[in-house]
């Protein structure tokens, strides 16, 4: 078995996999006609931020205008997914069900990508080492199963063939900076990580990529980035001194090119919006709403009204998305630091529907508001026992787990909690899933 870890055949997951993933994803679209996306509100379903800042692009405005009228260079949402939606529309034409589809399609093939990211990490941290086998005809059952569950299951697919939004493509590009962290620390192999420095080197320019990907797509999971270089580094103790120098170094480089995938976009937002912007900028204006307790701890809508005669809309388009979105987060700070217990009271609330899923009072049939609940609380219930059982068995790379599941969540306590934001950790949950249920035995 430690052969087969060595060569990696043990961690590749059988490709049939994938292309089930991909083509029950690409099924369920033109059997579900889930391309065809809703018209009210001039398209805006179509993308939403993302759909109007394409149509900028498409028209020769720009990256510009977020919402329903013209106000501008903006950075609401930085620049991955938006480019994404321009090229359907290039391609496809604006707002049709051709560039749709295209999307979607997109987002199922990120969708299914994430099916071999799963297979090796519960490979290597569950598989090689021999954990939770319980007696398998398979190699790897956990890594197998874990990977099935993802490709088929349909709480896994239902944002990539249903959202023309981010979800799929971080998720994606999240889960495979794991895999490169797990092959960094050598979780699973028998050779030590740093034998190998060009092949370390090489997933440390991936790693770094990938990241910059990430903060170019949902910075919000940025808090990991540091969390994962740190726990990676640390597996080279001071008895493998020159393992260590190589880990600073590829760290480094790691870094360095992170900071290159952002500096066209950090560029372009000191010419267009004359301020350093290494993301987004809408931070504050979505913490005012927040600090607006009548808004309760569920979401709010639209932080900019999308009618353009609506003042609020106005006072945006007229002062400039920076300053805007500077002055809201003054008020919000200042509004939080007003009614701090209320504050408290509605993160530990925002804690709870993280895990337990936000509820949706305008459901007409409260059956299916009461299976969606059932269905989010038993993911979220069984990947963090898993992940409570992983810890206690100190199972190869239970504090990365650890470490993604606490840091993940942070910015939506604080702010705003929707389902969709548990969405990147759920490669994780599966395989915690699966271990957890494999780890069960009769007394």
């Amino acid at each position: 078995m430690q052969t087969e870890a060595q060569n990696g055949k043990m961690f590749r997951a059988p490709k049939t996999i994938f292309w089930v993933a991909f083509g029950l994803r690409l099924a369920a679209i033109a059997i579900g006609h889930t391309y065809k996306i809703r018209i009210d509100g001039d398209h805006f379903n179509f993308g939403f931020e993302g759909g109007r800042i394409a149509r900028s692009l498409v028209q020769g405005q720009g990256y510009a205008n977020p919402f329903n009228g013209p106000s501008g260079p903006t950075a609401w949402l930085p620049p991955l997914y938006p480019l994404l939606i321009a090229l359907a529309f290039k391609v496809f034409g604006l707002y049709t069900n051709a560039a749709a589809f295209f999307i979607l399609a997109c987002n199922s093939l990120f969708s299914a990508l994430v099916a071999p990211a799963v297979y090796e990490i519960a490979a290597r941290c569950f598989d090689a080492p021999g954990i939770a086998r319980r007696a398998s005809k398979h190699v790897a059952p956990v890594a197998l199963w874990s990977a099935w569950f993802w490709a088929v299951y349909p709480a896994f697919l239902q944002y990539a063939i249903h959202w023309i939004w981010e979800m799929s493509l971080t998720t994606c590009l999240f889960t495979w900076t794991l895999v490169l962290a797990l092959r960094l620390r050598g979780v699973g192999e028998h050779e030590p990580a740093n034998s190998n420095p060009r092949r370390d080197l090489i997933h440390w320019a991936l790693f770094g990529l990938l990241w910059g990907l990430i903060a170019l797509s949902n910075a919000s999971l940025l808090l990991v980035f540091p969390a994962t270089i740190l726990w990676i580094l640390f597996s080279h103790d001071e008895q493998h001194a020159t393992g260590f120098e190589r880990g600073i170094l590829g760290a480094t480089a790691a870094c360095m090119v992170f900071a290159l995938t952002l500096l066209p976009w950090i560029l372009r937002n000191e010419r267009a919006m004359h301020a350093f912007i290494p993301t987004r900028d809408n931070f504050g204006v979505e913490l005012y709403q927040s600090s607006l307790f009548y808004h309760d701890v569920f979401e709010w809508g639209q932080a900019v009204p999308l009618d353009t005669r609506n003042p609020e809309y106005k006072l945006y388009a007229s002062m400039g998305e920076v300053a805007y979105a500077r002055m809201r987060g003054e008020q919000g700070w200042a509004n939080l630091r007003t009614q701090p217990l209320t504050f408290l009271k509605l993160t530990a609330e925002r804690v709870e529907f993280f895990w337990r899923g936000v509820p949706h009072p305008a459901e007409k049939h409260p059956s299916n508001e009461i299976f969606r609940i059932a269905n989010f609380s038993f993911l979220s219930a069984a990947g963090l026992m898993g992940l409570g059982l992983m810890l206690r068995r100190r199972v190869p790379g239970s504090w990365l787990f650890a470490a993604v599941f606490g840091l993940v969540p942070l910015a939506y306590y604080v702010v705003t909690v929707q389902a969709r934001f548990r969405h990147p950790i759920e490669p994780l949950i599966a395989v915690l899933t699966v271990y957890l249920f494999r780890s069960t035995s009769t007394r």
